[in-house]
């Protein structure tokens, strides 16, 4: 018994001698490991200020660049590709408004196929970016994807059409009486110079005039429902005013203007006067007349995707 606790006595004090001089040892890769956390959380915190302070300089510069125009609020590739750093969300976003703009403008036709590869060359960045803003605009309507065939601008058949009117009819002069109880001077102005755009685009005639005039039209709606001061169905309508160019590009009369000019003047007038009654019944009496425009005949081909978002 002697015997085994001195043998058991000096293994564990062979075992303490050991364990000794690793102490040491321990605690510096302690150090080590709370300084590489310590550099690591101020890595963290100097990218953050980066990105925010590029963001910023990006925000700046776009604005400086198109002086509040809003048909140019997306920030170019160009700008996203001399910045740098993880900002793929916010490349995908400028992509799909650029898309978004030219289908809205008509420059694509409903079926156009928008190859991941072309946007991608276009816009110098990964696909896996362009499959995101696609997502965006599917998510819109205003893309459909089909498996093993890529993209293409969505193509909304004439019962979609009906929809989408009878839609609009059903929203817009509630919202129309809810712009009349919040409406203020500032907001008037705003539609008066939307009007005056239209009045514009119209005498100039041709179609990049035709465009500016749609989308001025386009404008004039979602500025009710920002007036309205209701977030979700101001959603909502820039879903719907955009789908409805999709359908006015597909089925609507050349010759017919796809919002009539003089049918907003009645609406500000209402508005302006605060009768909440007669400005519902005239935008619902507009809309009419916008869906009474279309035909089923198909418009003419698209131009090449370049073209269209003008690059």
């Amino acid at each position: 018994m002697r015997a085994s606790r001195s043998a058991w006595t000096l293994r564990q004090e062979s075992q303490g001698v050991r364990q000794r001089p690793q102490q040491p040892a321990k605690a510096a890769s302690c150090c080590a490991a709370q300084f590489l956390c310590d550099c690591l959380q101020s890595v963290k915190r100097l990218y953050a200020i980066y990105s925010e302070d590029r963001v910023r300089s990006l925000c700046a510069a776009r604005e400086t660049r198109y002086n509040g125009d809003r048909e140019s609020y997306a920030m170019t590739v160009h700008d996203h590709a001399a910045a740098g750093g993880p900002l793929s969300d916010d490349r995908a976003g400028a992509i799909r408004d650029r898309l978004r703009l030219a289908i809205v403008g008509r420059k694509l036709a409903p079926g156009t196929k928008l190859s991941e590869a072309e946007v991608g060359a276009l816009f110098e960045v990964s696909r896996t970016v362009v499959r995101a803003a696609l997502q965006m605009l599917a998510f819109e309507g205003l893309v459909r994807s089909e498996r093993n065939r890529g993209a293409f601008v969505a193509n909304p058949s004439p019962d979609e059409a009906r929809q989408i009117f009878a839609s609009r009819r059903l929203i817009e002069p509630g919202i129309a009486r809810e712009a009349c109880a919040r409406v203020d001077a500032a907001a008037l102005e705003r539609f008066a110079a939307l009007i005056a755009e239209e009045a514009s685009q119209i005498a100039a005639a041709g179609p990049q005039a035709r465009q500016a005039e749609i989308k001025a039209s386009g404008d004039f709606h979602l500025l009710l429902a920002e007036v309205a001061g209701n977030a979700i169905l101001h959603r909502f309508m820039e879903e719907l005013v955009a789908r409805s160019s999709l359908v006015i590009a597909l089925y609507g009369r050349s010759d017919a203007s796809s919002c009539a000019h003089a049918e907003h003047r009645g609406i500000l007038d209402a508005l302006a006067a605060g009768d909440a009654d007669r400005l519902a019944r005239l935008v619902g009496e507009h809309i009419d007349h916008i869906e009474a425009d279309l035909d089923l005949a198909p418009q003419g081909r698209a131009p090449a995707l370049k073209d269209a978002l003008g690059l």
